[in-house]
């Protein structure tokens, strides 16, 4: 068994928790959570981590030089230097509205990247 410290984010009371882990990965003990989403948290953390993604993309003829941009769902946390990577090269064209797909299938990770911001051109 090992212990495993984390935060929860479940909701928005930011539980600090410890999670007493087992040899077969799956969340034994859990200690510190005040409601119920903190085991389903800690089990999805310990066993496949998400997180959401944002950066921004180069826009070309924009009124802006940058549009920013979020996966539209989480992305495994094993991904997202691999997202990163699959967004440095990447330029835009304008107009771009809120929730254009701008990149699909980011990083073979099957979730597409979606403006969060409108761009007008220039």
């Amino acid at each position: 068994m090992r212990d495993v410290t984390m935060i929860c984010v479940a909701c928005p009371m930011g539980c600090e928790m410890t999670a007493q882990i087992d040899d077969a990965n799956q969340v034994a003990d859990l200690k510190g959570h005040a409601c119920k989403r903190g085991w389903a948290y800690a089990e999805a953390e310990v066993q496949n981590p998400t997180r959401g993604f944002h950066s921004t993309l180069k826009v070309d003829g924009g009124a802006v030089p940058l549009v920013s941009v979020r996966t539209a769902g989480p992305v495994p946390k094993s991904k997202l230097m691999d997202c990163a990577d699959a967004t440095r090269t990447v330029t835009v064209k304008a107009p771009i509205a809120v929730g254009d797909v701008l990149l699909t299938n980011v990083a073979d990770t099957g979730i597409d990247l979606i403006a969060t911001t409108r761009v007008l051109t220039a």
